[in-house]
């Protein structure tokens, strides 16, 4: 079945805020990009790496996460952690999700 143009480009757009709400929740625990990439499609969120790392990149310079290289295994890994900022901002991001969709059911 081929998606209608249209309708691809705003689910792309829906999906965009719902990539930041879910990565700033997940990070609450400290990860890395790979893992945080499996935590998101095991929950069924459909990012790929080249959208995540930016995003990451840009949440760390908003102040929405704090990094810090992992060299302690062969691979060394930069881990993202959520930081209080991140966590405020998410909290409001999920609050405001929880009332656009009882708006959009009332509707």
């Amino acid at each position: 079945m081929t998606m209608d143009p249209t309708l691809a480009s705003h689910l792309q757009e829906l999906r965009r805020g719902t990539v930041v709400v879910a990565s700033l929740t997940v990070l609450r625990t400290p990860g890395y990009g790979y893992s945080l990439l499996e935590t998101l499609a095991a929950a069924g969120f459909e990012v790929e790496a080249n959208t995540l790392y930016p995003l990451l990149r840009r949440l760390e310079a908003q102040g929405l996460l704090t990094s810090a290289w992992n060299t302690d295994e062969a691979r060394p890994r930069k881990f993202y952690t959520t930081t209080p900022q991140g966590n405020a901002v998410a909290e409001a991001l999920r609050t405001e999700w929880s009332r656009l969709d009882t708006a959009i059911n009332d509707l």
